[in-house]
Parts: C-alpha cells; sequence; structure tokens
C-alpha cells in the first residue's frame, strides 16, 4: 500500500513537493489557505544572476536546467504553462558593477552587450548581461499544472497546527497522513509547530503592474524588471522593508511612483498601458529537511522559488 503525504502550502515549493512525491507513488493531499500566495505571480524571472550586486546562488545553473525541463515535462502531458525561454538582459550602470557582476558568472553561459544591442533599453547604461538560459514563466500557471498532474487530494483551509503527520484547520478539521511537509510559504510560517529560533526568516512584499502590452522580447532587470506575460507583460519588483512577520501587502502611491521610475530608467516606458497590479509576500532564509520524526520542511526560497523550488523539492521528497 502507498504512503500517504500531507503538504501544507500550495506554491511552487508544495506543488512542486507534491508533483515530485506523486512520481514516486506517494498518495499526496495539499492543504492550501488560498491566501497571498507569492507563487501566483503572472511573469516570474528564471534569472540565475541575482539583485544589484550580481550574485549567483550555489546551483543555479542545475536548479534552471530543473525548472525548464519540468516544464518541458507538463507540456507534453497537455498543460500550459505559459512561458518564454528567451534568455534574460541584466544591464548595469558602470564599468565597475559589469566587473563585480562578471567575478561571480564562472562557468554560467553569458555574454556582455552593448547598450544598442538591447533593443528598446533606456539611455545612460553602460553595458548589459545577456543570460540566454534565463527567461520568464506564469508562476501560477506552473503550480496549477503540477497540482493537477500530481493528482493530489487539494483541500481548501486555513491550518491553525500542524506537526507529525497532521494537520489541523481552522473549521475544526483534522487531516493525517503518514508524513508532512510544511511549505507553507510567507502567510503560514507563523503557524509552524517546529520553529528554530536559530535560523532567521523575513517577509517581504513586492508589487508588480499588468501592462496592456509586453514591453520587448526579452525581460529586463535591474532594481526592477520588465517582462512579457502570457497576456501583455509586467512591471515589477520586491522593494518594501523586511518585516519579521506577514501582513496582507499594500500597493502605495509611493510604492507605485518608485517602481515606475524604475522601470522607466530600464526602457521608455511611454506606450505601455497599465491594466492592474498584484501584490505578494515572500519569506526569505532557507529552511528545507526534517524537523521531526516524520516532518518535512522547505520554506523560505524568497525570490529564488521558480529557479531553485523544484530541484529542492525534488531532493527533499526522494529523501522522505
Amino acid at each position: 500500500m502507498s504512503r500517504s503525504l500531507l503538504v501544507v502550502g500550495g506554491g511552487i515549493a508544495g506543488a512542486s513537493a507534491a508533483y515530485w512525491a506523486a512520481q514516486s507513488g506517494w498518495r499526496v493531499t495539499v492543504v492550501d489557505a488560498g491566501q497571498a500566495k507569492a507563487s501566483e505571480v503572472p511573469s516570474a524571472l528564471l534569472n540565475p544572476v541575482r539583485g544589484q550586486s550580481g550574485r549567483v546562488p550555489p546551483r543555479a545553473a542545475e536548479g534552471l536546467a530543473v525548472t525548464w525541463a519540468l516544464i518541458r515535462q507538463l507540456t507534453e502531458q497537455g498543460y500550459t504553462v505559459p512561458h518564454g525561454r528567451t534568455g534574460v538582459l541584466r544591464p548595469v550602470p558602470d564599468a565597475a558593477t559589469q566587473a563585480r557582476f562578471q567575478r561571480n558568472l564562472a562557468d554560467l553561459p553569458h555574454e556582455w552587450w552593448l547598450p544598442e544591442r538591447a533593443g528598446d533599453l533606456a539611455s545612460g547604461w553602460h553595458a548589459a548581461l545577456h543570460l540566454p538560459e534565463g527567461g520568464w514563466l506564469d508562476g501560477a500557471a506552473l503550480c496549477r499544472a503540477l497540482l493537477a498532474a500530481s493528482g493530489a487530494q487539494e483541500v481548501t483551509g486555513k491550518v491553525v497546527a500542524a506537526a507529525e503527520g497532521r494537520a489541523r484547520l481552522a473549521d475544526g478539521r483534522e487531516l493525517r497522513a503518514d508524513a508532512l511537509l510544511w511549505c507553507g510559504g510567507s502567510f503560514g510560517a507563523e503557524r509552524r509547530l517546529s520553529v528554530d529560533a536559530s535560523q532567521i526568516q523575513s517577509h517581504r512584499a513586492g508589487t508588480l503592474l499588468t501592462l496592456a502590452q509586453a514591453p520587448g522580447g526579452q525581460p529586463l532587470s535591474f532594481g526592477a524588471y520588465l517582462a512579457p506575460a502570457a497576456q501583455g507583460g509586467v512591471l515589477g519588483a520586491t522593494f518594501e522593508r523586511p518585516a519579521a512577520a506577514w501582513s496582507p501587502p499594500e500597493s502605495t502611491l509611493s510604492s507605485l511612483a518608485w517602481l515606475l521610475d524604475k522601470g522607466q530608467r530600464l526602457r521608455p516606458l511611454a506606450g505601455l498601458d497599465v491594466t492592474g497590479s498584484w501584490s505578494g509576500t515572500r519569506l526569505s532564509g532557507l529552511r528545507a529537511g526534517q524537523v521531526g520524526a516524520s516532518e518535512w520542511e522547505l520554506s523560505g526560497l524568497g525570490s529564488k522559488g521558480y529557479l531553485l523550488g523544484p530541484l529542492l523539492a525534488r531532493e527533499l521528497v526522494s529523501g522522505l
């Protein structure tokens, strides 16, 4: 008889874990509150060179390959995951920043382009780093496809306590399984029972504007990012101050003004019509591994959810 796995959280960590576990013969139940999932971003970057420091996380190239292969598998199974394996352009403002980025690149495939080769790039940039293995994807569509392909039973509910293969929901229901995997993200972080205080995690809200038109064929990223989407495009960034606890994200006028300014510095925004906005809160401070006799955790992926989440979920599930 197959073993049962209870996954708390249906974002990229939980959906990936459900998919890999089902592939290994587990009977999977996913419980999700349906609130505040940062993984439902309409266009997420697959970008191995992070932030304005240009750091490259360990195993970034491996994570890229796993995510693209996963999308290919899902597409072959008939699921629709809008994406573009178009490469990513990272413009840099000066030679010092270019040198800092270059020190981190090692064997990662890349090219340095002159600004004029980068299409509609705004003036004032020193050069643009082209990362041919990067691109964009529809986060919500990928999570939906992973959950559907896993065949997992999906339960909507707010977990108020979870440990040792059991989860109690706010409405009194209790779910049981042979093993429990906590992937609750920012919204669910306060509800874990197994918490190691030495591992500090932080919550950080981000906002994007949805655009009626695609802002070019390749994503641009420095300070903020412009990228194509399934419909039109997006301008987004995570720029709010880190917080110690989750709270509903808000888009203030000052934040939107900051975002528009960053976007204008990437490329002229004239002719791009804003159709709406999206906000989410990500949890940073990676926790991946066993935390109890029959309890595991994968959380705190931060902005690297789609870069490393499927890879780490596959490895964690293989060790259950």
